[in-house]
């Protein structure tokens, strides 16, 4: 990326590569749901309640770990986090009760991913970024998450078919610990950043305020909130709605690859459109084209082609929802508190994702059908669309040379 110091573009490819494992893990948890039933005798509800508390986990605490960031360095807020998950991943496959199965996959593994995340990787890279390119910036480092779920979802498929899914979810875990030397070049990241990225006035706690009074951060909220839901329902409950149409384990962590797949494209290209138009904009068309493709899910015919088609198109906006929300974000308050502010954003949508997982588990124990699920999932969407149209966003100002 031209215009960016050296010292940026390590930051960035080094915050890819951290996103790449910690959402890899994290995306390909819902792989464990039907073995860990089958295995343990702990039901479906209960199991799809953890992993919404895990949903919920990851996004309460990114704001957190983005405030601790911002005032003593992402550096160490990586590697606890990378603690956490290994901590989290042995938990589970010793004590596979209802309780401790929310303490681990729920707390655990969600607290210590959420400490490697998109609030704090994006937040603090973002800081050596001209303003003109931190939304195609936000996308290269989302891309390494969608990177991460091609990856991490059909190894975690692979292990379980061979060593069961106790012996996955160790190998994961410690991957987890392959962060480590990576989050030590985040060391001093802050104090380095002010050449490119001048701190917002005023305190955090004066952002806050001003942020939560402003309209259009009220509706980005919205918007994301039913973005979390679609995405945690169909990470948790793909796998399940997929077997019960009488297609195999492999079609739905290879659906999962392939979501990720489409995705790195999805995530880039969303970055680099959101320097050159609105990305208000960008985000209404991807969450209308969510509610269609989902319609055309429900009605076609349950064959593998289908599927990995629908799996394709779901990916291309699949997490390409954070670069432009990120960009919003940025560009309405500055980046001194970015991990902050952003970091709420998707506290608000891992509070659509926790219901988007277990309101999933529910419908199915108590219905036997996902259905009700997958048009609730519609309407959200077609709200989310509705909810960004309000955002007072001026149209971005192209350099020549970019747009030529």
């Amino acid at each position: 990326m031209s215009g960016v110091p050296r010292r940026g573009q390590l930051l960035l490819l080094t915050a890819a590569c951290i996103l790449l494992i910690t959402t890899g893990i994290r995306q390909s948890l819902g792989l464990f749901v039907l073995p860990i039933v089958a295995s343990t005798g702990v039901g479906l509800a209960a199991v799809s309640f953890a992993l919404a508390v895990g949903q919920f986990v990851w996004g309460a605490a990114q704001p957190v770990f983005g405030a601790i960031a911002d005032h003593h360095g992402a550096s160490r807020v990586m590697i606890i986090g990378a603690l956490l998950v290994a901590l989290g991943g042995l938990l589970a496959a010793t004590n596979s009760s209802e309780a401790g199965l929310v303490l681990s996959l729920g707390v655990l593994m969600a607290a210590g991913a959420a400490a490697g995340s998109f609030a704090i990787l994006i937040g603090s890279a973002a800081q050596y970024v001209p303003a003109v390119q931190r939304s195609l910036a936000a996308g290269l480092i989302n891309a390494g998450g969608s990177l991460g779920q091609l990856l991490f979802a059909p190894l975690a498929q692979l292990l379980i078919g061979r060593g069961g899914w106790r012996m996955a979810l160790l190998a994961l875990s410690a991957a987890a610990l392959l962060t480590i030397p990576l989050a030590w070049l985040f060391r001093g990241a802050h104090a380095a950043a002010p050449a490119v990225a001048p701190p917002a006035a005023g305190s955090l706690g004066t952002q806050l305020r001003t942020a939560l009074g402003d309209r259009s951060y009220l509706c980005l909220h919205l918007g994301f909130f039913t973005c979390g839901f679609h995405i945690a329902f169909l990470v948790t409950h793909l796998p399940g709605d997929l077997q019960m149409c009488g297609l195999s384990a492999t079609v739905a962590a290879n659906s999962l690859g392939l979501i990720g797949l489409f995705n790195v494209g999805g995530s880039i290209g969303a970055g680099w459109l959101g320097s050159r138009y609105r990305m208000k904009d960008l985000l209404t068309v991807m969450y209308t084209s969510r509610a269609v493709i989902v319609l055309v899910y429900l009605f076609m015919p349950k064959t593998a082609l289908n599927v990995y088609l629908v799996s394709a198109a779901l990916g291309i906006t699949w997490l390409a929802t954070v670069p432009p929300t990120a960009g919003l974000v940025g560009k309405l308050f500055g980046t001194r508190y970015l991990t902050t502010l952003f970091g709420l954003t998707l506290l608000t949508h891992q509070m659509g994702g926790f219901l988007g997982a277990w309101l999933g588990g529910v419908a199915m124990a108590r219905l036997g059908s996902y259905d009700w699920i997958w048009y609730a999932d519609m309407g959200l969407a077609l709200l989310a669309a509705a909810s960004n149209l309000p955002i007072r966003e001026t149209r971005p100002l192209v350099p020549a040379a970019a747009r030529a």
